[in-house]
C-alpha cells in the first residue's frame, strides 16, 4: 500500500502503522489522518492481521496537530479537519482487533489522543506525553475527555488538562496513563512480544472480549452487560477455533 505520510507493514499477524513525517515530529495534517484511515481499513479487512501496532518514525510518536498547516485554516475547513480526525479516533475505538500504541517519543495533543484511543500503550521511559491544548487556546479531541478520566481518574485528569503539563513515560506508567514504560532501545521488542502473545489467541474471542469491554466502559447496565457476556461466550464456543484451542490445551497438560 502506497501512503504519503505513513509506513505500513504486515508480518506474523501484526500490522504496523508508522507515522512518517519525522522532519516535523510526525505532526498531523489532514493527509496523515486520511492515510491512517486507509491503513486501518486494510488491517481490518485482512483476516491474517490479528493485532495493530501504531508508532512514529524518528524522535516522536506525534506532536499533535500541524499548527503551521492549521494557522490560517478557515472555520469550515477546520471543522472538516476535526471531523476527519474524530472519525479516525472512532475507527480505532471501535476497531475489532486489539491495538497497541508504541509511544517512542513526543506524544502531544492529538498525537497522544491517538495513543489513548488504542487498547494498550507502551512508552519509552523518556517519552514526553501531554495535552498542551489549554496553552495554545484549543481543546482536546478523540474522546479524550472520557478516556483520560477512565485511566487516571477525574482529579488527575483535570490536573493534567488544566496545567497542560508534560510528563515522561515513567510518570505516565506510575499514574496509569500507559500500561508500561521501558528503555527506548527495548520499546519495539517489548511491543512486538506483547503483540505476538495476543496474535496467538483466537481472533473471534478477542473480538468478543473487546466488544464487551467497550460496552462495559459506556452506559450499558450491568444486567445488559451480563446478558451480552452469555451471548459472547456461546458465540465463541461454537467456533472451530474453540475445539482446536481445547486440543492444544489438553496436549500441554499431558
Amino acid at each position: 500500500m502506497d501512503l504519503e505520510t505513513i509506513r505500513y507493514l504486515k508480518a506474523d499477524g501484526i500490522a504496523t502503522i508508522m507515522l512518517n513525517r519525522p522532519k516535523v515530529l510526525n505532526a498531523m495534517n489532514k493527509q496523515l489522518w486520511l492515510d491512517l484511515q486507509s491503513a486501518l481499513t486494510d488491517a481490518r479487512q485482512d483476516e491474517a492481521v490479528k493485532v495493530v501496532v501504531i508508532t512514529g518514525e524518528g524522535r516522536a510518536f506525534s506532536t499533535g496537530a500541524d499548527l503551521k498547516d492549521s494557522k490560517d485554516r478557515p472555520p469550515d475547513k477546520y471543522r472538516d479537519y476535526l471531523e476527519s480526525l474524530q472519525e479516525v479516533s472512532r475507527q480505532i475505538l471501535r476497531f475489532e482487533k486489539p491495538t497497541i500504541a508504541a509511544v517512542n517519543g513526543y506524544a502531544l495533543g492529538s498525537g497522544y489522543e491517538l495513543a489513548l484511543a488504542c487498547d494498550i500503550r507502551i512508552a519509552a521511559e523518556e517519552a514526553q506525553i501531554g495535552s498542551p491544548e489549554a496553552r495554545v487556546a484549543s481543546s482536546i479531541t478523540g474522546g479524550a475527555f472520557r478516556l483520560i478520566q477512565q485511566l487516571v481518574g477525574p482529579g488527575k485528569a483535570k490536573e493534567l488538562l488544566f496545567t497542560a503539563d508534560t510528563i515522561d513515560g515513567r510518570e505516565a506508567e506510575r499514574i496509569g496513563l500507559v500500561n508500561k514504560a521501558v528503555p527506548a532501545e527495548q520499546l519495539m521488542e517489548e511491543v512486538y512480544a506483547m503483540a505476538g502473545r495476543i496474535a496467538q489467541n483466537a481472533m473471534f474471542s478477542l473480538k468478543m472480549i473487546k466488544r464487551g469491554l467497550h460496552l462495559a466502559s459506556g452506559e450499558m447496565s450491568l444486567e445488559a452487560l451480563m446478558d451480552f457476556e452469555v451471548e459472547a461466550c456461546l458465540a465463541c464456543v461454537a467456533t472451530k477455533s474453540r475445539g482446536d484451542a481445547l486440543d492444544r490445551f489438553e496436549k500441554r497438560k499431558q
